[in-house]
């Protein structure tokens, strides 16, 4: 009988430290290259989403800011009034990977448009996605995904 409260114990306290890693300041990805977790910011609403990252001259390497659609929808970004070089990731509503705009040019008024319906876009510092070897296999997760693939960090 200890064996099997133990055993529960153990599994109810492991869940719990796996969905606490699950919270709205981190993104998690992860695919054949492995898995990384990025602190972001959130901008899930019109006026959060249309400043963006714009005006800031420093990120730190492991973080970013992510874009959260109510909907799927095909978008574009541009690099008006930011001042730091992005990588620009686009996901579909089950969170993979569909595009990636790696070093993107501060100031660049050149719309940057998805291949096709996207609910998440995440911007990470530039350089990033190449360094880490992102690709279509590619899996966002963060508490917004009510469905879809998970990665290992947030289940």
């Amino acid at each position: 009988m200890r064996l099997v409260w133990a055993s529960a114990v153990s599994v109810l306290f492991n869940t719990t430290i796996a969905l606490a890693d699950c919270v709205i300041s981190h993104a998690h990805l992860s695919g054949t290259w492995g898995t990384a977790q990025f602190a972001v910011e959130v901008a899930d609403d019109d006026a959060e989403r249309a400043r963006g990252l714009m005006y800031r001259d420093v990120m730190g390497k492991f973080s970013g800011m992510l874009f959260v659609y109510d909907q799927p929808q095909e978008v574009a970004f541009w690099m008006k009034n930011t001042l730091i070089y992005l990588d620009i990731l686009y996901f579909t509503s089950q969170g993979r990977l569909l595009d990636i705009y790696a070093n993107t040019i501060p100031g660049d008024l050149t719309p940057l448009h998805s291949s096709g319906p996207v609910q998440y876009v995440l911007e990470i510092n530039a350089g990033m996605a190449k360094t880490l070897k992102f690709g279509s296999d590619t899996i966002l997760n963060h508490s917004s995904l009510g469905h879809g693939e998970k990665t290992n960090g947030c289940k």
